[in-house]
């Protein structure tokens, strides 16, 4: 897609073809055409919309009636009125409007007013269909990841959330009451005992048999959360090729990665990882390559992975026998190669499978409205052919313009060169035998054009195009006045054809866009539950599990000691578990900072995180957390942003958050919005205050609040 935002490149189009209608009537000698043009960017841009109201409208129909009725304009200048009218509650005025032109000027002005209201209307409902789209995107992203991050603590909960509370359970039986501190060593010395809990303590090989269980249950906890990073991380290939070309490049070999697939992958991320895993370690280990190149692709319904190097002095390699199978039974296929200039060539391929990330759902209408008006004008513009066609020929051309119109209809989906050439011809062609009638199907030919090649090379053959219909114009004996009119209408038709090409397949890229947005959100909350299971979890049930194994060997005061241990890391990794999943009931200020990483990082954003405060208090951690939650969100909804940062910093007992992006809009307010001033009530109920600043694009947010509640007087 391009680079300009989507948004500010529809609105380009629709104002170069709002220029385009103007500039005919201009050419015709009516410069009120240009004041018509001046009044419908009201419509169009965003800055101009405050000036909406009915006086508009009645200023435009004083514009437009003076043009027709006082200077002789073609009645087609209504269409910008009319269009107007159909934006506004005032729409059942725009067919008066239709009626007024048809009775003041003939059928094909008439005609041409009502495709150009009806070109008008649908192109400014559909750049603000496009601006909710693109807004929606990125609240489709948050959505997206936020259930995935419920789906992550639900299973979490299931498995290791009980692994956790039996670990705990298991070691307070031990140690929980201080009559039991010494229930190791004086078990045998107190029979009298008479609950079940007290003689699963009481007896020294009852206690051993709870450490045991102990000691399983961390030792399952710890492979069900490698386990469980491992699958977050299986269902993505890209973690896989990072550390893939870290490897390649630490053994200084030359490595190029070419990332043509989307993400999740899901179960054939996996295999696919270990095949890469393979062949790059069996690339380091034996230290002859010096170039790698790594590249996946997808095609038809599957997904491929493909390595080169040149380290390699056979296709054989025993690692990948088993992995060949593996691929085989999930119904892709696992080949090597080894080219005459010793360059290993390991091609895997597999079947894509069901999107596992959740898609954005379809919103059809935007598309529907542009093809609908897309359709409309086509046909319109046929109708006008059509007028001065004799009766005789009227079957005939009727079926050249609907091959034309079938033919631009396809060009949504894009575009072939050979489609171009057949279309030339139908232009071309039927010129000597419909005469006049087929000068304005040139048009048809310009917009295609304009979408196909570069403008550097589109508008010279554009030019080229209206040089032909000048020239055709002439050889038909056509007036100097209506030579001018077919060849200036030609540029007319082509941008209109091509803003409703390209505005179509804005839409459809958008649709896309945000899919792939969602799809990267939730891969990006699976990495960080893959990170923190392994980082933080992952950790903490390594040392419960060190602890317990080494608490059944000691004597039992040191036993008891070590057990104590147990149980304030067993706490500890609770509280880890509830971070990485994201279930704890207030928010905190860290896995908040996390998920906005990531957020803005799936958005393209680069993000510079430094959190430097301390422990702080859950009210605190709430508030600014829910600070930092809206700031993200008005950055992704009201900013181009590029660049941005987060910071924490703690002086003089104060905690300072500040989130400072650039891409600030112009025409934004974003200080007087209702999420900042609810942000400000409640900083200020805990004796804090809400700062922004501006400095040219820049935007910065600062939260401050004393560092523990009991500052606040």
């Amino acid at each position: 897609m391009s680079q300009v935002p989507v948004p500010r490149l529809a609105r380009g189009i629709v104002v170069v073809v709002l220029a385009g209608f103007a500039s005919v009537y201009v050419l015709a000698g009516s410069p009120l055409a240009i004041v018509a043009f001046g009044l419908q960017l009201v419509y169009v841009l965003r800055s101009l919309r405050r000036f909406r109201g009915p006086w508009l409208l009645v200023v435009q129909a004083l514009v437009g009636y003076a043009a027709t009725l006082g200077f002789g304009t073609s009645v087609g200048i209504l269409g910008f009125l009319g269009g107007s009218l159909l934006l506004t509650p005032a729409w059942p005025l725009a067919p008066l409007v239709a009626v007024s032109a048809a009775v003041v000027g003939p059928a094909d002005p008439a005609i041409s007013m009502v495709l150009i209201a009806l070109v008008i209307y649908g192109l400014t409902r559909l750049i603000d269909r496009v601006d909710e789209m693109y807004a929606a995107r990125l609240a489709l992203a948050l959505a997206a990841a936020a259930e995935e991050r419920l789906r992550i603590a639900t299973g979490l909960s299931d498995g290791l959330g009980r692994g956790l509370a039996a670990i705990a359970d298991g070691v307070r039986s031990v140690v929980d009451r201080p009559e039991r501190a010494s229930v190791v060593d004086q078990a045998v010395d107190r029979p009298e005992r008479t609950s079940v809990v007290d003689q699963a303590v009481d007896r020294p090989e009852r206690v051993a048999e709870t450490l045991g269980e102990v000691v399983a249950t961390a030792r399952r906890s710890l492979a069900d959360a490698r386990n469980a990073a491992a699958g977050y991380r299986a269902t993505s290939l890209a973690p896989e090729m990072t550390t893939a070309r870290a490897m390649l490049t630490a053994a200084a070999i030359e490595t190029e990665t070419r990332v043509g697939h989307s993400e999740p992958l899901g179960p054939a991320g996996a295999l696919l990882a270990a095949v890469l895993r393979e062949v790059v370690t069996e690339a380091v280990r034996q230290n002859t390559a010096t170039t790698c190149v790594i590249e996946t692709t997808t095609a038809d319904g599957t997904v491929r992975l493909r390595v080169t190097h040149d380290g390699a002095r056979t296709a054989e390699d025993e690692g990948l026998a088993d992995l060949t199978r593996q691929l085989g039974a999930a119904g892709g296929s696992l080949t090597t190669g080894l080219s005459a200039e010793g360059r290993l060539t390991v091609d895997a391929v597999l079947p894509e499978g069901p999107a596992e990330a959740a898609e954005a759902a379809e919103d059809p209408g935007a598309y529907r409205l542009s093809v609908a008006l897309l359709a409309a004008v086509l046909v319109g513009f046929s109708i006008k052919a059509l007028l001065f066609v004799p009766a005789s020929l009227m079957v005939p051309a009727a079926a050249c313009l609907a091959v034309i119109v079938v033919m631009q209809l396809r060009s949504i989906n894009g575009r072939h060169m050979l489609a171009l050439a057949l279309l030339a011809l139908l232009v071309y062609l039927p010129i000597p035998v419909f005469g006049r009638a087929w000068l304005g199907a040139a048009g048809f030919l310009a917009g295609p054009i304009l979408l196909a090649f570069p403008w550097s090379v589109a508008w010279p053959l554009v030019g080229c195009v209206m040089a032909s219909v000048a020239v055709s114009a002439v050889l038909l004996g056509l007036p100097v006045p209506l030579t001018v009119n077919f060849t200036a209408s030609t540029l007319v038709t082509g941008l209109v054809v091509y803003g409703l090409l390209k505005l179509a397949q804005l839409v459809r890229e958008l649709q896309e866009a945000r899919q792939a947005l969602a799809r990267a959100a939730v891969v990006e909350e699976r990495l960080r539950a893959a990170r923190d299971l392994h980082d933080l979890l992952g950790h903490s049930l390594a040392a419960i599990l060190l602890k317990c194994e080494l608490a059944r060997r000691l004597d039992p005061a040191r036993a008891r000691a070590e057990l104590v241990d147990v149980l304030a890391m067993t706490e500890k990794a609770e509280g880890d578990l509830r971070v990485i999943s994201g279930a704890r009931p207030a928010l905190s200020l860290a896995a908040e900072a996390e998920s906005a990483r990531s957020v803005l990082a799936a958005a393209g954003i680069q993000v510079e995180l430094g959190l430097a405060h301390a422990e702080l208090s859950a009210e605190v951690e709430n508030v600014l957390g829910t600070v930092l939650r809206e700031a993200v969100t008005n950055v992704l909804r009201h900013s181009s942003a590029r660049h941005c940062a987060i910071t924490t910093v703690v002086e003089d007992g104060v905690v300072r958050l500040r989130v400072r992006n650039d891409g600030v809009r112009s025409s934004e307010g974003r200080p007087g919005s209702a999420g900042i001033g609810n942000l400000a009530t409640r900083l200020a109920a805990l004796d804090g205050r809400l700062g922004t600043e501006r400095d040219d694009d820049w935007f910065e947010l600062t939260a401050q609040a004393p560092a523990s509640m009991h500052m606040v007087v």
